[in-house]
């Protein structure tokens, strides 16, 4: 590790060489992307210096403990030298952390897809509480939201929501919501009094720019058509709904909560491109590492990762091991201490 921060030393120097160059200064794109790297390296930097520091006090620490004669003094010594101890593995796992890998995906926009699974309506009621329960996180976080497309089950519920969240925190704050959801609770529709299961599944695709994913008009079959809500009755009179399909992949978006065809084929632009995107990703994992089965926040959506249990007000999420007893909280969209969680055993895993 030191072998590799040495170096970001040297690196960092000749990049500040670079900065007082008036070449580089005058192209606007080379620079700003050399003050981002500098901006980066001196954060790293100014951490190394940290953990030098105290690594040569503990030595020199060390050294006095071993002349100090005088056994009061020699404790008083070892307290010190235990606290620059202390210090000094807390530098060390910042440091650590620092130097991961950068997830290439971070900072950018999500979009959100909840799918109703097994258990009928109340599937889709949950789908439902689910959605409000992001919309408020993401309102807490500072996040800007979009509903891009939605099928409604007719009494409150969807089949399907797909969402847009913006910010630069979306995608590492929601990364560990992708998969199966299970909720278990007396249903609404449930006249009995029985407690069923039902289930629903989250997908967390970064958003992709047209530039990474250029899709001409050969590549697509495109239809336009009616939009239809519950029961399949009519929603508009014009044929402003939307369905993409791409030749090469099979994937297929629709989209009709528009009621312009050119808004409804743009929103649907953006899942293709997303859902494009998240199959090539996982084609390239399966080639690398012959796809591992379990990974945190791998984005597969047919691992359950979390349950609801309304009769015992509990949620228990599968993927860290964690239960808290305020379901209620949670559903509110309070979902801080849960996904601080989530994010900080993402990085242990990493770090392992």
């Amino acid at each position: 590790m030191e072998e590799k921060l040495e170096k970001m030393v040297t690196e960092l120097a000749d990049l500040e060489q670079q900065l007082g160059n008036p070449d580089i200064i005058s192209d606007f794109k080379k620079y700003k992307n050399l003050t981002k790297k500098h901006s980066r390296l001196v954060k790293i930097v100014d951490k190394y210096k940290k953990y030098k520091k105290t690594k040569q006090e503990i030595k020199q620490t060390e050294e006095l403990i071993k002349s100090e004669e005088d056994p009061e003094m020699e404790g008083m010594i070892r307290e010190e030298l235990e606290k620059l101890q202390s210090n000094f593995k807390g530098a060390e796992e910042e440091l650590n952390l620092i130097l991961l890998p950068k997830d290439p995906n971070s900072g950018k926009d999500i979009i959100l897809e909840i799918r109703a699974g097994t258990g009928g309506e109340e599937a889709g009621l949950f789908v439902a509480d689910l959605l409000k329960m992001y919309l408020r996180y993401a309102e807490q976080k500072g996040l800007k939201t979009e509903l891009i497309s939605s099928y409604s089950t007719g009494i409150g519920g969807y089949k399907e929501v797909i969402l847009s969240i913006r910010g630069k925190e979306a995608y590492e704050l929601f990364l560990g919501e992708a998969g199966g959801h299970r909720v278990q609770r007396i249903p609404t529709t449930e006249s009995g009094g029985r407690i069923h299961t039902s289930a629903a599944t989250v997908a967390v695709l970064p958003e992709v720019e047209e530039k990474e994913i250029i899709l001409n008009d050969s590549d697509l079959r495109v239809d336009f058509y009616r939009s239809s809500g519950p029961g399949g009755q009519s929603v508009n009179t014009t044929d402003s709904a939307v369905r993409l399909t791409h030749l090469k992949s099979g994937i297929v978006v629709t989209c009709q909560d528009e009621k312009s065809q050119l808004k409804n084929k743009s929103k649907a632009m953006r899942i293709l491109r997303a859902r494009i995107a998240e199959k090539e990703t996982k084609e390239q994992k399966a080639q690398v590492a012959q796809e591992k089965k379990v990974m945190i926040g791998s984005g597969d959506r047919s691992q359950r990762i979390r349950t609801y249990n309304f009769p015992q007000n509990r949620m228990t999420d599968h993927q860290i091991n964690y239960s808290s007893f305020n379901l209620e909280d949670i559903m509110a969209g309070n979902l801080d201490t849960l996904i601080s969680k989530i994010i900080q055993h993402r990085k242990n895993a990493k770090m392992q």
